[in-house]
C-alpha cells in the first residue's frame, strides 16, 4: 500500500505559499460572513436532476467574489469552480485554484449547521494550499505544503489511533443517493464496532479526519472542488490519502480514502470487499 503522504512533493516558492495562504484565508473569512448571515433564510435552490445537487445565489455570489480576488492577486493562475467551471488552460497550467463556494448546499438551504467553503491551490503533486471555512463553528482550517495544518491559527497534528472500535468513519451519498455497496460497507464498519456518519459535506467529512474526530472518510464519488482543500488539511496533519485501489495519487479522482495511518488498510479492505461483492453479483 503506497501512501500519498509519503510522495515527494514538488517544491513551491515560499513567497507563493505565504501569499496564497493569506489570500485564501481572507476569502474564507468573507465566505463565513456570507454563509452565516444567509443560511436557511429564504434561500431558493435551483434543483437539477438530483435533489442532492442544489445551487443557490450564495454559491454564485461567493464564487464570483473568489474569482475576482484570485484573478487580481494571482494573474495567470486559472480558477476551477463548482458553479462556473474551469478557466481556459486550467488542465495544463502549473498551478490552478479550485473552489467550492458552499459544500453542503442542501444543509445550507435547510439551515442545518454543517456546510463549508473550500479553496485550494493545486499543482501536479496535489494540493499546495488548502483552506476550509466551517462557518457554524467559527473555524478556519488552513494548510500549506510542508507547513502543517492549523485551525484558527493553532497547529493541528493527527494523533494516530490503531483502535477502530468506538470510532467514527465518515462517508457521503453519491449524486443520486447511496453509492453501490454503501450498505455493506456500513455493515462491515458496524461489525468492527465503528459508527458511520453521513453529514452532508465532503470537505468537512475529510476535515474531521485531519482534526482527529473521525478515523477515516470514504468518498465514492465527488468533484475535485469538493475535496482539494480538505485533502491538503489531511495530508499536512499526517493522514493517509489513497484511491479505491489503495494506490498513490496526487489527488484521487475515482474514489478517495482519508484515514489515520494505523487503520487505513482495514477500512480500505471493507470498501474493496464491497466492490468485489458487487462485481460477483
Amino acid at each position: 500500500m503506497t501512501l500519498l503522504s509519503a510522495r515527494p512533493p514538488h517544491p513551491v516558492e515560499p513567497g507563493l505559499l505565504s501569499r496564497a495562504l493569506e489570500v485564501a484565508g481572507r476569502l474564507a473569512n468573507d465566505a463565513t460572513d456570507v454563509i452565516t448571515a444567509t443560511a436557511g433564510r429564504g434561500a431558493h435552490p435551483d434543483i437539477a436532476d438530483s435533489p442532492f445537487d442544489w445551487v443557490t445565489d450564495t454559491d454564485r455570489i461567493l464564487e464570483r467574489h473568489t474569482r475576482r480576488v484570485l484573478t487580481a492577486e494571482f494573474p495567470g493562475i486559472p480558477v476551477v469552480g463548482g458553479e462556473f467551471g474551469a478557466d481556459t488552460g486550467a488542465d495544463s497550467a502549473a498551478y490552478r485554484w479550485v473552489v467550492d463556494p458552499v459544500d453542503g448546499t442542501a444543509n445550507y438551504v435547510a439551515g442545518v449547521p454543517w456546510c463549508a467553503y473550500s479553496l485550494a491551490l493545486v499543482d501536479a503533486s496535489g494540493p499546495v494550499v488548502g483552506v476550509v471555512a466551517d462557518p457554524y463553528r467559527a473555524q478556519i482550517y488552513a494548510a500549506a505544503r510542508g507547513r502543517g495544518t492549523r485551525a484558527n491559527g493553532k497547529p493541528v497534528r493527527l494523533v494516530d489511533r490503531d483502535r477502530i472500535a468506538g470510532s467514527i468513519v465518515c462517508t457521503e451519498l453519491a449524486r443520486k443517493g447511496p453509492w453501490p455497496g454503501m450498505g455493506s460497507f456500513i455493515e462491515r464498519a458496524a461489525e468492527a464496532h465503528a459508527g458511520v456518519r453521513v453529514l452532508g459535506s465532503a470537505a468537512l467529512s475529510i476535515a474531521q479526519v485531519a482534526l482527529g474526530h473521525a478515523i477515516a472518510a470514504v468518498l465514492h464519488s465527488y468533484h475535485e472542488w469538493d475535496v482539494a482543500g480538505s485533502v491538503a488539511l489531511a495530508i499536512e496533519a499526517g493522514a493517509v490519502v489513497l484511491d479505491r485501489r489503495g494506490s498513490d495519487s496526487p489527488l484521487p479522482t475515482d474514489g478517495l480514502l482519508v484515514a489515520a495511518p494505523s487503520v487505513a488498510e482495514e477500512v480500505l479492505s471493507w470498501w474493496q470487499e464491497t466492490e468485489r461483492e458487487i462485481r460477483a453479483s
